[in-house]
């Protein structure tokens, strides 16, 4: 019997996982888990949009939230070089695309490989401190496992050595 039911267990799997790949090889699989950017993003009054309710964004704005709350990327010398590093950075990040840029604000959208979930990244230099506020948010979806702050945490790490080599 119990070899029967791993029999019936591993010929269930199987046509799950090829029904999976079926599924994501149709033409267009990668927009259904990609979401619409929200309304709210960019700067408003100095400041980047807050989290939603969820667990699925960062936002270096808050304070009093710790489930939201990540500090601003520091960094040294001017702007504009910071500015060209985070560009240069966000341009390795596997499946990161800019597609926002101005002097004193970058978005840029990071597409996961498997399902093609899509966060928004926004980094926003206030110009009065050497400091880059920063937000990253998933659009769909409550939990995301922890990725968008280990993603700006390796970004962080990213800037500090590219300017330590500068």
């Amino acid at each position: 019997m119990t070899n029967y039911r791993n029999f019936l267990m591993g010929a269930l799997l199987a046509v799950l996982l090829s029904g999976m790949v079926w599924f994501a090889a149709l033409p267009g699989f990668e927009q259904i888990f990609a979401g619409s950017p929200p309304e709210n993003l960019g700067i408003t009054s100095g400041q980047l949009a807050p989290c939603p309710d969820m667990p699925n964004c960062v936002n270096s704005q808050i304070s009093a939230d710790s489930i939201h709350a990540i500090e601003p990327l520091h960094y040294q010398g001017d702007l504009a070089n910071a500015r060209n590093l985070l560009t240069e950075i966000l341009g390795v990040v596997p499946g990161t695309t800019i597609v926002q840029s101005q002097d004193n604000y970058i978005r840029a959208e990071a597409r996961s490989r498997l399902m093609g979930f899509v966060d928004d990244l926004e980094f926003y230099f206030p110009g009065d401190r050497p400091v880059i506020e920063v937000r990253s948010a998933s659009r769909l979806g409550e939990s995301d496992l922890g990725v968008n702050r280990r993603r700006l945490e390796q970004i962080r790490l990213a800037l500090a050595d590219l300017e330590q080599g500068n």
